[in-house]
This record gives structure tokens, sequence and C-alpha cells, in this order.
């Protein structure tokens, strides 16, 4: 299987968001913003940027070539090409 090489770029940014993920420089620190301690924004933060990399990741089709998958192969693009699904008669 070829992958892209900027397939392989993924691997360390995942490897940041799970290392990150925990808030470690904010350990021991009580400060309070808008009501909630500093730490909650940390991961509302965290939680965001997490989300926008795995829509860029998917969209980027390192999923599929990652899952050993072809777009043309997915149960979505059968299902778009067969009127009635799979198997099914009128």
């Amino acid at each position: 299987m070829v992958r892209e090489q900027r397939d392989f770029l993924w691997i360390p940014t995942f490897a940041v968001l799970v290392a990150f993920a925990v808030p470690w420089p904010l350990w021991g620190v009580d400060l309070i913003v808008a009501g909630l301690p500093v730490w909650i924004w940390w991961h509302i933060a965290w939680l965001g940027l997490c989300t926008l990399l795995f829509t860029r990741f998917v969209r980027s089709g390192a999923w599929e070539r990652g899952m050993g998958l072809h777009a043309s192969s997915s149960p979505a693009a059968e299902s778009a090409s067969e009127p009635f699904g799979r198997g099914d008669e009128p």
C-alpha cells in the first residue's frame, strides 16, 4: 500500500494532541475566568482544535488510506450508486 508522505505527518500531530490533552502547564493554577477554572477553558479550546484537525484529517483522505479503503469502495458510495440499496428490489 502506497501512502502519501503527508499522511505520516498526522502521526506526530495526533501524538501532540494526546500529550497536551491533559493541561500539564495549568496544574496548581487556581485562576477563574468567566466563572470557570482556566483548565476547563483549556479543555474547551483543545476539543475545538481536535475537532478542526480531525475534520481536516478525514477530508484529506488519510482516514480511508490508513484503513485500506478507497473512496469508490465505501458503503456510502456503493449505496449511492444503487437506487434501492443492497439487493433490495422495488
